[in-house]
């Protein structure tokens, strides 16, 4: 391939690419409700001339661009679904829907890869074998559109996958990049302790649930200190705990909520029975029931080691050893996992930080925003990708 043709092509179209993430980020969706962010990025596909398949797994679909001579399938996967969160930056691409915002640079992931496939797609006959753009709904929402987009077969033909991630913590100009467990499977779980409520001055007629929760919230936070496996990676955190009505009356009912993160399947199974086996003695000494309800959420996302070494050596080419970084282990959660489950691939990261403040801010953040200049690092990084697996 003419690469550096394609790279030209990029920076040249790279003013659109910022516009078209700019439009996306005025009209946010929130996952398993994206209609319009996919109608949009369907007229941009058909746009540029390639075959569409929409409506996969739901609001998922796929650009196909088939080169002039057959060879291997490779996906480039972006996601574009939103938060609820409110924006509060004072920026003229601000949300325009309340409690609604791109707080964690889908709209660039759309956006880089819609560049990608315009680039790519004027350039055709220098492509030996298919991409396939992969647009995902419903990254932030367990079980994600990533499995569901598998399960109508979006992978069947396709023999590599490659995702991108902007990243609020690495400069820009800089890739991370890294082999093995990178994300952790994430799990949700909801108890409901039913006591026995009663006179805030009589709590030997009551079985309080209040206590028990308290009692149940100390233990668990025991489970990966104690039971865990210290050289093995685990996260148990209670985030919600609700109880109560009045000062002077006993609650009858208690609800907790909280997450677990791991990267081995062992480990995830034992703190699950820990969590069931500490609630049925904890309820039952006080006298109170409990059910719990346990959802399985996105596997440990593990980056394939020769795809991982393929990558970091392309893009030490493209854009200089000193700006490859190795990616660091997180306990956040990606469905992007799902994808690695079915094909080999890898998934990296795409510095968006600069010396101005306002792209300091995190992930998920109500003030979250990028340095724009990582959307076009992003597209030349597939760009680079598909270069070294199907050029001629």
């Amino acid at each position: 391939m003419v690469i550096e043709q394609i790279f030209n092509e990029l920076e040249q179209h790279s003013s659109k690419v910022i516009e078209w993430r700019r439009y996306l980020h005025q009209h946010p969706e929130l996952s398993f409700e994206e209609t319009e962010t996919a109608a949009f990025i369907k007229e941009k596909l058909l746009s540029f001339g390639l075959e569409v398949k929409s409506d996969i797994g739901g609001n998922g679909l796929i650009g196909i661009l088939k080169g002039s001579k057959p060879g291997k399938t490779i996906a480039l996967r972006a996601d574009f679904d939103a938060l609820p969160i409110a924006d509060e930056k004072d920026v003229p691409y601000k949300s325009t829907r309340p409690n609604v915002m791109h707080a964690c640079g889908h709209d660039g992931h759309t956006a880089a890869l819609l560049g990608t496939a315009q680039a790519l797609s004027q350039f055709q006959k220098s492509i030996a074998g298919t991409v396939i753009f992969l647009f995902q709904h419903a990254e932030e929402k367990p079980p994600g559109g990533a499995k569901f987009m598998i399960e109508d077969g979006v992978l069947q033909d396709v023999d590599f996958v490659f995702g991108a991630h902007l990243a609020s913590d690495t400069p820009v100009g800089h890739y991370a990049v890294g082999s093995a467990f990178k994300m952790a499977a994430v799990d949700k779980f909801s108890i409901t302790i039913q006591g026995k409520g009663g006179h805030g001055a009589k709590p030997h007629d009551s079985v309080d649930a209040i206590v028990v929760g308290s009692d149940l919230v100390s233990a668990l936070q025991k489970v990966v200190s104690r039971q865990v496996n210290p050289l093995q990676s685990a996260v148990l955190t209670i985030g919600v705990f609700q109880a109560g009505s009045a000062f002077n009356i006993i609650a009858d009912t208690a609800k907790l909520e909280g997450t677990v993160r791991t990267f081995d399947e062992d480990v995830r199974q034992q703190v699950k029975e820990n969590i069931y086996t500490i609630t049925k003695g904890i309820t039952e000494a006080f006298g109170a029931k409990a059910t719990i309800d346990y959802l399985h959420g996105y596997p440990a996302l593990y980056n394939h080691e020769i795809e991982t070494d393929q990558v970091r050596t392309i893009f030490e080419n493209h854009f200089s050893k000193e700006n490859i970084v190795e990616l660091q282990p997180s306990m956040g959660a990606e469905d992007f996992a799902y994808f690695l489950l079915e094909k080999p691939g890898t998934y990296f990261k795409v510095g968006s930080r600069n010396e101005n403040s306002d792209t300091h801010f995190p992930h998920h953040h109500p003030k979250f925003d990028i340095d724009e200049r990582a959307l076009l690092n992003t597209a030349k990084a597939f760009v680079a990708i598909v270069d070294h697996y199907l050029g001629k």
